[in-house]
């Protein structure tokens, strides 16, 4: 279960949106600029905002009201970003294994390896990878992190129509194999279509 409720203001743009779920896969939608990056944030512990609280299957992360805040290295929150940002002097393997909790994870490493299809890459530095290949590697490096929840900021936006096609069905096994809530944030309706068990459409900063 993850409850997420905010106020901030940053600048003219105000955010003020809540939300409940359940659900396996949390879409999170609407235009540039709508709040989608803020609220995420806000999870993340990257923005304490003004007014909130996130509840993630019962650990209070934030509650301003009681001035909790958790630091977001503290927080056990996989952030996937779109561009992957990969160490570029470390191996997949490193990569892999940067942050890794033993005897936390929600699977074993060679079940992630597996799962994502990455074992043929582990010797390899991120430069050779195919914009894919890299967004396969950082999926796999947030979830050795022992997350509560995994976070896709538009996981997909920099990729091509055919890197796409590759890299949805790996995250569809996610969905389906590892029992980890994900809020997954995209423009593209096809994405969510195929992936969301819930969609939540954000509009100038509030849930519409």
């Amino acid at each position: 279960m993850i409850s997420v409720s905010a106020r901030h203001r940053q600048g003219d743009f105000n955010l003020d949106a809540n939300f409940t779920s359940d659900g396996r896969v949390v879409a999170l939608v609407g235009v540039s600029g709508a709040g989608k990056t803020t609220l995420v944030n806000v999870i993340a512990g990257l923005i304490k905002p003004d007014h909130g609280r996130v509840e993630i299957d019962g650990a209070v992360l934030l509650d301003t009201a009681k001035n909790v805040f958790v630091v977001p290295a503290k927080r056990r929150i996989g952030y996937v970003f779109q561009d992957g940002r990969l160490f570029p002097h470390m191996t997949v393997r490193g990569n892999l294994f940067y942050g890794y909790h033993r005897g936390e994870t929600i699977a074993s490493p060679d079940e992630i390896i597996d799962l994502l299809g990455i074992a043929p890459l582990l010797t390899r530095k991120p430069a050779t990878l195919s914009g894919g290949e890299r967004q396969r590697v950082a999926i796999g490096r947030a979830l050795l992190s022992a997350p509560r929840v995994l976070l896709m900021d538009e996981p997909l936006a920099s990729l091509d129509t055919a890197r796409k096609a590759e890299v949805l069905p790996y995250i569809e096994r996610l969905r389906d194999h590892i029992r980890l809530p994900i809020i997954y944030v995209s423009h593209a309706m096809d994405e969510v279509e195929r992936l969301a068990d819930k969609v939540i459409r954000l509009d100038a900063g509030g849930i519409v």
